[in-house]
């Protein structure tokens, strides 16, 4: 049997072509050995027919048996050169043939394309860096953004509560009151550097 293991053929068909050979020598083999015992057992009735007839059973079988041996040797002369021709011309795929699942496998990389695909992987990487630091930035102005909005809504807090108090000392409305008050805050200031100036005049007389 050949001692290549033809993994290639046994991808394709499913099985090694060294099996194939194993079962149809094995098959051969047991078609002969029915064959003999066939013909030895009409032998043995052709004698019963014969009178008187020397041959035994014993010599009948020793015949057979050399008789197989003589036919067995030439059979395994003869599947050898089958075997040989079988597996070189038969069951062998070529070596330019691809089979359909590695035609992927058909166009060989040069190193400029292996040089390419290297750049893509690189530049890819680089993105999703890029991706991910834009990613951080966009969250942490989320948390910003929350922290503002949590302030701007306790300042809207306030301001509602200073309308109330408003309200409940008969400012109806808050704008006006905080106009009001705002005017009355520059004329108290205006009122404090007038009191400071002749302050000043007084201690310089």
């Amino acid at each position: 049997m050949s001692v290549d293991p033809m993994t290639y053929e046994a991808q394709f068909f499913g099985f090694t072509p060294q099996t194939c050979m194993l079962r149809i020598y094995i098959a051969f083999q047991d078609y002969l050995f029915e064959v003999m015992q066939a013909v030895e057992q009409v032998i043995l009735k052709k004698l019963d027919g014969i009178p008187d007839c020397d041959i035994s059973p014993v010599q009948i079988r020793k015949c057979t048996e050399k008789f197989l041996c003589f036919m067995k040797g030439h059979f395994d002369n003869l599947f050898s050169k089958m075997e040989q021709l079988f597996l070189q011309l038969i069951l062998r795929i070529p070596s330019n043939i691809l089979l359909p699942e590695d035609k992927c496998k058909e166009t060989p990389y040069s190193e400029e394309d292996f040089q390419h695909l290297q750049k893509e992987i690189e530049q890819l990487q680089e993105k999703y860096k890029t991706e991910l630091r834009t990613k951080q930035a966009l969250l942490a102005e989320l948390e910003e953004q929350k922290i503002v909005q949590a302030k701007l809504k306790q300042t809207l807090t306030f301001f509602d509560e200073l309308q109330n108090v408003g309200r409940d000392h008969g400012t109806s409305d808050f704008r006006e009151s905080l106009v009001s008050l705002v005017q009355n805050s520059r004329k108290l200031q205006n009122i404090r550097d007038s009191v400071e100036k002749e302050s000043k005049r007084l201690k310089i007389s």
